[in-house]
């Protein structure tokens, strides 16, 4: 009975283990050319409680989960456990096109000023990282990417940021290493 229940134990681990590599190579094959090679630590601390709230995707490097999204949102807010939620969602096939949305989680990496989050989409396993590169000081723009530069997003808390406004983030992305010549802008 003690040989079974530890081959029982083993076969488990063996498959989360597994699972989480099978994760892990899907979202690297996902996207092979890295739109910066060397990522930066976040400009400055995140206030958690300013950053929360809805979202609108102004640019992105495209990905295979956003394949197709139009007027894609991300709404954050606080849960009971501490954790974050996160609600995002989109029109499949343009800005009429069918509604679409995503629910998650996130928690804050210790010690990183609330810049750095894990998050998960799927189960218990927080794969994803989460960074907050840089933001307005009122909070009305933020950059996000990870750490190796695959993914990038421009949020505005206006789905449709002034001309200026528009130059200046891409500008913002150019400093911190980003290609912008990869930038895919959202409709809205």
């Amino acid at each position: 009975m003690k040989f079974k229940r530890s081959v029982t134990i083993g076969t488990t681990a063996l498959l989360v283990i597994g699972g989480l590599g099978l994760i892990a190579a899907c979202t690297m094959a996902g996207s092979n050319k890295s739109g910066n090679a060397h990522v930066p630590e976040p400009a400055k601390p995140v206030d958690l409680d300013r950053y929360l709230g809805q979202w609108y995707e102004f640019a992105r490097y495209e990905n295979r989960f956003e394949r197709g999204c139009e007027a894609v949102t991300a709404n954050y807010a606080k849960r009971d456990d501490g954790l974050v939620s996160i609600i995002n969602s989109c029109r499949d096939g343009g800005v009429n096109g069918a509604f679409r949305s995503s629910e998650g989680k996130a928690k804050i990496v210790p010690d990183s000023n609330n810049t750095k989050l894990k998050v998960s989409f799927f189960g218990p396993f927080y794969v994803g990282d989460y960074w907050v590169l840089d933001h307005a000081d009122d909070y009305t723009w933020s950059i996000v990417g990870e750490p190796s530069g695959k993914y990038l997003w421009i949020l505005t808390r206006e789905a449709k940021p002034s001309a200026e406004q528009r130059t200046a983030l891409v500008n913002r992305a150019r400093t911190l290493g980003y290609d912008v010549t990869l930038l895919r802008e959202t409709l809205h």
